[in-house]
């Protein structure tokens, strides 16, 4: 599934075996849902039931949680929610400084258990829509949504126990559906779009360019990049809606002096619909392709509607029109469908590229102690680069740290955010996200003192949902060791055999060839940090001689590096003037990789390699060593939910989620019960009913149907749920004899029609089978007479029954069952199906011919064979069916067959009857 959070509504798509995406209807056939919760002390309500209680009950309605996620109390966010939503009461977390909702001192939950609630909403309508369990799910996010925002829908996720396969961008989503449908219009020209998307909380504005490029895997293949994005966290329908409600408000307010309606929730609450009501007018589809950098600009969410926005916009794009063709409600969810898809092992869909971006650069920080010209001491910080603004991920990224020999520390931040406004840095929060301490670094350099340092290399990767984490450090070292001829022989022969595996003749992979080249690289900032010891000027390298930036391989989803260069050239230059260098290694793999890559290596150009040079002991050989480094992480934006606290939360939620359900069920009984007794009170006076039963009866059954519509009244409202099944089954034992009889006799007509016509056709095949000439029979006679024994009880059984029903009276219990039909019509009909089955596949006896002196008898032999197989046509009429035949009268004599060119003549040329040439497979054909 997916599902498109919106600020105001959600949107959600399933993909399953055999259907094809498709967006979800909610209870009450819609294809969007309010997000919204009501939260009473019994009941818990979402959607449009929930957005009911906001008019209602407004302290008990929540909205617009999505905006609280990731903040601290002290944040603006908050501020602002709480001056929008007054009603509600906002504490501070004591342990994480977030926010909690409070409605009473047992009732308290937080944005991320709000989102989870949601959630767990959502995969229950997909799960109904789709007739199916469902785990996984593929969940839009904002752009703008920075780290702890991230981790924040996450732990809202697995609170809901879904499995995220990947947060994806709203905005990137649509780019990917509008890429979907449009697959053949992509091409090796870049084709630049602009979607403008303006929701109900924030609009956001990102730019995206689609060409095809070509794949390691797939061959040529469209792809989108995301090239830059804008955006402004509360401008969208929301804030109009606001307006317009305070706009109302004083205009009340100047009719009525005497009156504050803005003291009054309710009231507000009702403005606030009316102005939702009032803001957006619907506007015509239009099509136009713009000109000069941008090709089209497309609007994206339900608050572009407003005419006002679109007039604003085309002033601001100095277009003509603007692109309204995709659906501005259900793109994102359908773009992240796809991407769920594609992402499922369950599933295979054409490959589309997508290369989203980081809109929030991130360094690394680190001080360490230099010593100056006059040898005094002082501390150098240093900052280096991890993932510039607008970085593609995912990515793997390394940073290596060339000077320390003994434990430190380093820092993870936000990088330059000088492009977003005070506000928005307000609203962002905490610039620094994680402070790493190390341990053990050195007790690594004192365990291999007789080893090379090659520094600390610390191993970041940013995954799909573009969250980042700091997977291991490591202490690397390397030593030189020599090879003697045994070993080179050896070695030589692997080389040659994971060469082969890896493409075959003497070649190795790339990534083999990369990360040698690393490996040199690394050789050479370390010279270069030797220089510097010695005394050479401190410049901008210094950063590169502290912390040599490694960039890793991207994972399947995005491009190849050398396709990144392709699409990249200046940013690829850029970043290896910087530090940063090429590392094609699964880091996961890194040991074992380098190891077979190095083999690869050495075994040179394959066979034509193999000469006396093999005889000869080989140069020292480098051997590279790999350290564990033990790490402690300190969140410093917003801290994570420790283990106990999200089982905690989930235990909350399934609890409110069984209580639901046991109010769900504790409703269906109340239902149920009530419903029986009126259905049973207007069913008493019905003819079929009142023809069965007595007036004794009735009136029994009657008082005891007010008796129990007289407790639902007075009692059963507080009544348990078990309270209320006994209730009902007791009643329904009370009506259970007449309900019997009436049902009975429904059945009669329908179970005794098919019995007689069991029995007719029964007959008619036992005349047919015994009248098949004693040559041509394939019945015993101890078949045919079991057969006619069971007619003849079958038919005993329904005259009797019948007749001993009739005396009874219509309100005695019947003594003619339908189940008893049933069973003797089944007993019937097996042993009919017995004799037809061995008719069926019966072979038929060989004949004697007679007067077979004839040349051409070979021939009529053969076709008399093949007539056996053919059912004989009638002459000039249609063949008569089985149940067409009287079982009085024998089968016509002077029909004939056709076993020739000539009609009514055997291989001799005479007349024959029909009966003296039947066949075994036609006989049976026939009583078929």
């Amino acid at each position: 599934m997916s599902v498109d959070m919106g600020s105001e509504s959600m949107k959600i798509a399933i993909v399953k075996p055999g259907v094809p995406m498709e967006i979800v209807l909610n209870k009450e056939s819609r294809r969007k849902t309010p997000v919204a919760v009501a939260l009473k002390e019994n009941e818990r309500l979402f959607g449009d039931s929930a957005l009911g209680m906001s008019i209602k009950t407004p302290k008990v309605a929540f909205r617009y949680f999505q905006d609280l996620l990731g903040k601290q109390i002290d944040n603006p966010q908050v501020a602002l929610y709480q001056s929008r939503f007054p009603e509600h009461e906002l504490v501070k977390d004591e342990k994480r400084q977030t926010v909690i909702f409070k409605l009473s001192q047992a009732l308290q939950y937080s944005p991320e258990e709000m989102l989870g609630m949601v959630l767990n909403y959502s995969r229950g309508l997909a799960e109904e829509f789709a007739e199916q369990p469902i785990k996984d799910a593929v969940i839009t996010v904002p752009a703008y949504f920075n780290q702890a925002e991230r981790r924040a829908v996450l732990h809202a996720a697995r609170m809901a126990d879904l499995k995220v396969l990947q947060l994806i961008s709203d905005n990137t989503a649509v780019a990917l559906n509008y890429g979907v449908f449009r697959r053949k219009d992509i091409n090796a020209t870049a084709q630049n779009i602009m979607f403008y998307d303006m929701g109900a909380g924030s609009t956001v504005c990102t730019i995206v360019t689609y060409q095809t490029v070509k794949t390691k895997d797939s061959g040529t293949q469209p792809q989108l990049q995301i090239q830059g994005i804008g955006f402004d966290r509360t401008l969208g329908g929301l804030e109009m809606e606001l307006r317009l409600r305070d706009y109302l408000a004083k205009l009340f307010n100047d009719q009525h002096p005497s009156k504050d309606v803005r003291k009054n929730p309710r009231a507000m609450a009702k403005l606030l619909k009316e102005a939702n009501r009032l803001k957006t007018v619907l506007s015509a589809n239009a099509d136009h392709m713009a000109q000069d950098g941008i090709d089209q600009v497309i609007l994206v969410g339900g608050a572009t509607r407003v005419p006002k926005v679109q007039e604003v916009l085309l002033k601001a794009v100095g277009k003509e029109e603007l692109g309204k063709n995709i659906n501005a409600d259900e793109a994102a969810a359908m773009g992240a469908v796809y991407q769920a898809a594609a992402l499922s092992k369950a599933f295979k869909v054409k490959p589309f590229m997508v290369r989203d971006a980081a809109v929030f650069p991130i360094q690394v920080e680190f001080t360490r102690e230099v010593e100056e010209d006059d040898k005094s001491k002082s501390l150098k910080h240093n900052k280096r680069i991890l993932f510039q603004r607008m970085a593609p991920y995912p990515q793997r990224k390394v940073i290596t740290f060339n000077r320390y020999t003994d434990d430190f520390e380093f820092y993870v931040n936000y990088g330059d955010l000088s492009f977003l406004s005070q506000d928005d840095l307000r609203i962002f929060g905490s610039l620094n996200l994680t402070t790493v301490r190390l341990k053990g670094v050195g007790e690594s350099f004192k365990k291999h003192s007789d080893y090379e340092s090659k520094g600390i290399k610390a191993h970041f990767n940013m995954d799909e949902s573009g969250v980042l984490s700091l997977d291991r450090v490591e202490s690397v070292f390397e030593t030189l060791v020599e090879d003697k001829l045994e070993e080179e022989s050896t070695l030589t022969k692997l080389g040659n055999t994971i060469s082969s595996l890896f493409g075959g003749g003497g070649h190795a992979p790339e990534a083999g060839e990369n990360l040698t080249d690393s490996v040199q690289e690394e050789e050479e900032s370390l010279a270069e940090a030797a220089k510097e010891e010695q005394g050479l000027k401190q410049g901008q390298k210094s950063s590169a001689e502290d912390a040599g930036e490694e960039q890793g391989e991207e994972k399947q989803q995005s491009p190849p590096p050398d396709q990144a260069e392709a699409v990249h050239p200046k940013e690829e230059s850029q970043k290896n003037e910087e530090g940063e260098k090429s590392e094609a290694q699964d880091p996961k793999e890194d040991r074992e990789t380098v190891k077979e890559e190095e083999l690869a290596k050495s075994s040179g150009a394959g066979t034509a390699a193999k000469t006396e040079e093999e005889k000869k002991i080989k140069a020292p050989k480098k051997q590279k060593l790999v350290h564990e480094i033990t790490m402690e992480l300190d969140v410093n934006d917003v801290p994570d939910l420790l283990e106990d606290e999200l089982k905690n939360s989930m235990k909350k939620l399934q609890d409110l989620t069984v209580r639901d359900l046991e109010k769900q069920e504790r409703e269906k009984s109340a239902n149920s019960l009530e419903s029986f007794i009126f259905e049973t009170q207007d069913k008493l006076y019905q003819e079929e009913y009142l023809f069965v039963s007595t007036e004794e009866e009735r009136e029994e059954i009657s008082k005891k149907l007010s008796e129990a519509s007289n407790w639902m009244e007075e009692e059963g409202y507080a009544a348990a749920t078990k309270e209320l099944k006994d209730k009902l089954a007791e009643l329904k034992k009370l009506c259970r004899n007449l309900f019997f009889r009436v049902e009975e006799r429904r059945k009669w007509p329908e179970r005794l029609a098919a019995l007689e016509s069991l029995l007719n056709h029964s007959n008619i095949f036992l005349k047919g089978a015994r009248m098949i000439p004693e040559s041509d029979q394939i019945f015993t006679e101890v078949e045919l007479g079991t057969l006619e024994k069971a007619i003849n009880e079958t038919m005993a059984w329904k005259n009797e029954t019948l007749a001993e029903q009739n005396k009874l009276s219509p309100a005695e219990k019947p003594v003619l069952l339908s189940k008893d039909i049933e069973l003797k019509i089944a007993g019937l009909d097996r042993e009919v199906q017995y004799l037809l089955n061995k008719a069926k596949f019966a072979k038929p006896k060989p004949k004697k011919e007679k007067n077979a002196t004839k040349t051409d008898s070979g021939k009529n032999a053969t076709a008399t064979s093949e007539s056996e197989n053919t059912i004989p046509p009638t002459e000039g009429k249609q063949e008569e069916k089985p149940e067409d035949i009287s079982p009085a009268k024998e089968p016509p004599t002077n029909e004939k067959v056709v076993i020739d060119d000539e009609p009514g003549s055997d291989s001799g040329g005479r007349k024959v009857p029909t009966r003296s040439c039947f066949s075994t497979e036609v006989t049976a054909m026939t009583l078929l």
